[in-house]
């Protein structure tokens, strides 16, 4: 199960192994710890965690992994098939079950069936707030995990149509985020659109990615464990 966005409250074509490599941005960071600089960031705030009777707990993980390009996070995208929220990109994860014990095993097994994650090969970094989704009526546990890279993942070939591996630097320059105002339940809410190599990322991961940046990537570059170059310039017109 992949937690969809259609709430506005809220590898590549291959079914088999998927040995994941290379990749390219323009970040640059510093030889420090940059896995233990986030662990910190997230162990020295107290995550909010919502209550709301009635409404599902899930959990999501947001896998991370660092490359000689910098650090990054593996998102998915949908395939056709699935009955809904189709085509939509998204982090791994879905509802709670008894048989799991807590939200982190939901993300963890979720990780597994839809990308062929490995529980033992995630180190848990820590947790981001808790998201609501009002229509979908979820509330959703972000789990912050550092992934070993390359790795060979494997796609659910019917939930699953290819990874997104997202550049924390693209998310830390200038203002990457839109905002629309929506009317939910006669009020209005806001809800954020991110794109990103002629994707769009909104609804719920969009909200996920953007607290990940307040949370997590700001702070980042003010420790100077993550420092910004300016994009390399393409050929002159």
């Amino acid at each position: 199960m992949v937690l969809g966005n259609g709430d506005a409250a809220f590898a590549d074509e291959s079914s088999g192994s998927l040995f994941l490599g290379g990749g390219e941005s323009s970040v640059r960071h510093l030889p420090e710890n940059l896995r233990d600089g986030i662990a910190q960031i997230l162990r020295l705030r107290v995550a909010q965690q919502a209550v709301r009777p009635g409404f599902r707990q899930a959990a999501v993980l947001l896998p991370l992994y660092e490359n000689e390009a910098g650090p990054h996070l593996v998102l998915t995208k949908r395939t056709q098939l699935v009955p809904t929220h189709k085509g939509e990109i998204a982090f791994p994860g879905g509802g709670f079950e008894e048989a799991d014990g807590d939200l982190l095993a939901t993300a963890m097994r979720e990780a597994r069936e839809e990308i062929g994650l490995d529980p033992q090969d995630v180190e848990i970094l820590g947790t981001l707030d808790d998201t609501v989704t009002v229509s979908s009526k979820h509330v959703v546990r972000p789990f912050v995990g550092f992934v070993p890279h390359p790795y060979p993942y494997r796609l659910d070939p019917f939930e699953i149509e290819r990874l997104i591996l997202l550049p924390i630097s693209t998310l830390l320059r200038g203002a990457p985020f839109r905002e629309e105002i929506w009317e939910r339940d006669g009020r209005p809410v806001s809800v954020f659109f991110y794109e990103h190599d002629r994707e769009t990322v909104w609804g719920l991961t969009a909200r996920i990615l953007k607290q990940f940046v307040e949370v997590v990537g700001k702070p980042l570059c003010d420790r100077g464990l993550v420092r910004l170059t300016a994009p390399p310039s393409g050929p002159g017109v």
